[in-house]
This record gives C-alpha cells, sequence and structure tokens, in this order.
C-alpha cells in the first residue's frame, strides 16, 4: 500500500445543480488538497457533461 504524501488528502467534488436538477447521472471529479493550509471545505467551478455547462461543485465526504 502506497504511503501517504504528507498534508495531501485526495478528495471527491460533486455537482450541487445535478441533484435538483432531476437529470439522472451524476458529475464527480478526484482532486487532492493541502489539509493544513485549506482544512475547509473546496467549492470550484467544473464542467458537467450531463447539463452540458460548468456547475458549482463542492466536496463531499
Amino acid at each position: 500500500m502506497a504511503k501517504a504524501k504528507g498534508n495531501r488528502q485526495q478528495i471527491i467534488l460533486e455537482c450541487t445543480e445535478q441533484k435538483e436538477s432531476g437529470v439522472p447521472g451524476m458529475s464527480r471529479y478526484i482532486t487532492t488538497k493541502n489539509r493544513k493550509n485549506t482544512p475547509d471545505r473546496i467549492e470550484r467551478k467544473k464542467y458537467n457533461p450531463f447539463l452540458k455547462k460548468y456547475t458549482l461543485h463542492r466536496e463531499i465526504k
């Protein structure tokens, strides 16, 4: 098993607008963050291929 690289933590970003719209499928992205510098949850604008536009994606646990 690979050793964790310091403070880097792998997180999942999930679309917030798609849950409300009722469109099937779920847009998710995997990325990393430094938990020492950014202890709060991340919010990013990412492309959602199901809605075909840029939407707000939030970190989930």
